[in-house]
């Protein structure tokens, strides 16, 4: 018996997640017009790939190019689980040439790839599972796009710095954060107002700011709304304004970087 969910979100039409859990399902030769990568949580898969033969346990990642035949017959009794993503390869047109050229790679990553992509994978597939921000989910997607085609022994946070020149694009992005943190932000508003790819604008603000693009917005949102809490305005009338839609997730993220929730910080500063 199966029990098979797929997610999207409508603001992010290039890519859709799959998630399976499954006593025996098997795939019969097929491929797919997505490039796709897959991650195993539980069991073992024979994956027949091209013509070759692979065996994939739980823990490892898998992926394939647009139209590559494949097959996936699971080890019986081991209750097989697996994520799917599925990417649009017109969005990936955005990609450096060179790095496109890496991630047409298919099969099983190496032992030292597969350990750094993984904690990526669950990052991208829990975003688009929760509902959460289109930013947030679509940088999760290219951290994980980047992570793939780095180095063996690469690290997305410690690459050389790049030129004075690109602190232009990163000084844009935040006057463009701060004008607009109220309300959801696509990364192609990003990238039409610097003119840049989203593959290198991520790179850039993340090299030059340590943190992403989604995470320097929540920020200034808490920052507002501590400034609001002090005026004693209403938690959830300041909560939506500063663009938290979810009262959970407003207070867990409060919480996160005040050390206190939003009810005991608006009571401290009575």
């Amino acid at each position: 018996m199966a029990d098979v969910s797929f997610y999207r979100n409508p603001q992010l039409p290039f890519v859709e997640g799959k998630r399976c859990y499954a006593d025996e399902l098997t795939y019969h030769r097929h491929f797919h017009e997505e490039y796709s990568i897959g991650l195993i949580h539980h069991g073992h898969t024979d994956a027949w790939c091209d013509g070759k033969l692979w065996e994939v346990e739980a823990g490892r990642m898998i992926s394939f190019p647009p139209h590559m035949l494949h097959a996936c017959h699971p080890k019986k009794g081991l209750k097989w689980s697996y994520d799917m993503l599925f990417i649009d390869p017109q969005w990936l047109e955005g990609m450096d040439q060179q790095e496109l050229a890496q991630i047409d790679i298919p099969y099983l990553l190496s032992t030292q790839k597969n350990q750094d992509c993984t904690l990526q994978m669950q990052q991208t597939m829990n975003s688009l599972m929760n509902g959460n921000e289109p930013l947030e989910t679509e940088t999760a997607l290219i951290r994980l796009l980047q992570q793939l085609t780095c180095s063996e022994h690469g690290d997305l946070d410690h690459q050389s710095m790049t030129s004075p020149v690109d602190r232009k694009y990163v000084g844009i992005v935040q006057e463009y954060l701060h004008a607009n943190f109220h309300r959801p932000i696509l990364l192609e508003e990003l990238e039409q107002v610097t003119s840049i790819s989203r593959f290198h604008l991520i790179r850039l603000f993340k090299q030059w700011q340590h943190v992403p693009p989604h995470v320097y917005q929540n920020l200034l949102r808490i920052n507002y709304a501590k400034t609001e809490l002090h005026r004693q305005r209403p938690i959830v009338e300041v909560a939506t304004e500063a663009g938290f839609y979810d009262q959970s997730h407003f207070t867990r993220m409060f919480t996160r970087v005040v050390g206190v929730t939003p009810r005991r910080y608006k009571v401290s500063v009575t």
